[in-house]
């Protein structure tokens, strides 16, 4: 029998973290153009604490310039507010936060997981029923894996599990690196706000660095395949 070759791995597409939001107002009149210009999956909502009824408004001012142009809303947590809100799903931090959440959101919404610090919380999560399992985010001191480390785990569970994994980019040239490694997602954020010449120059930017690590990273796969 002739062996058969694995289908090419789709290129990475991008999850684009927002600002924390407070006033809405500039997101809802910029994310349509930036949406239009980068092949964006998903767009996670950090909201800044406050009461519930302000938190759902400012996510659902939110949702029609995302969801319109097709990318998914997730929460960043809130989990009791994703339903009110309008949301796609949400986003959680550790694997203790998923047993809590999974009657609000199963089956009918994304579940995420990130903050899991260790091989055996990431196939936990998996087989709980996250959506997608996040690797390289800061914890709650700022501090993160080398790059080599996250690479590594993406690579890890890109050749084992079923489930997507998503790196969390800090860089444009990490963003190469983790879809070179494997990634299906990859989260953008704080850098891209923060870019100079604009946040819609720097999407695009770090969508051709993807395509590019994908590129290579398939042809390197079809050589060692002869």
């Amino acid at each position: 029998m002739m062996a058969t070759k694995p289908p090419p791995r789709p290129v990475p597409r991008l999850y684009l973290a927002t600002p924390v939001v407070d006033d809405p107002q500039p997101l809802t009149a910029s994310l349509p153009g930036l949406l239009a210009g980068a092949d964006v999956a998903a767009v996670l909502v950090r909201l800044k604490p406050t009461d519930q009824r302000t938190m759902i408004s400012r996510a659902k001012a939110l949702a029609p310039a995302v969801q319109d142009s097709g990318a998914a809303l997730l929460l960043d947590g809130h989990v009791e507010l994703v339903a009110r809100a309008g949301a796609d799903g949400a986003h959680l931090t550790g694997f203790a936060a998923v047993e809590d959440a999974l009657p609000t959101l199963k089956p009918d919404r994304i579940m995420g997981v990130g903050g899991l610090s260790t091989r055996h919380d990431s196939m936990a999560a998996g087989e709980a029923g996250a959506d997608y399992v996040l690797f390289g985010e800061p914890d709650a001191k700022g501090q993160r894996p080398s790059v080599e480390a996250i690479a590594e785990r993406l690579q890890w569970w890109a050749e084992l599990f079923e489930p997507p994994c998503v790196g969390f980019a800090a860089s444009h040239e990490e963003a190469y690196e983790f879809a070179a490694a494997g990634a299906d997602f990859v989260l953008v954020g704080d850098f891209i706000w923060a870019d100079p010449r604009g946040a819609a120059v720097a999407l695009v930017d770090v969508e051709q660095a993807i395509r590019q690590a994908h590129a290579e990273s398939c042809g390197k796969a079809k050589a060692e395949l002869g």
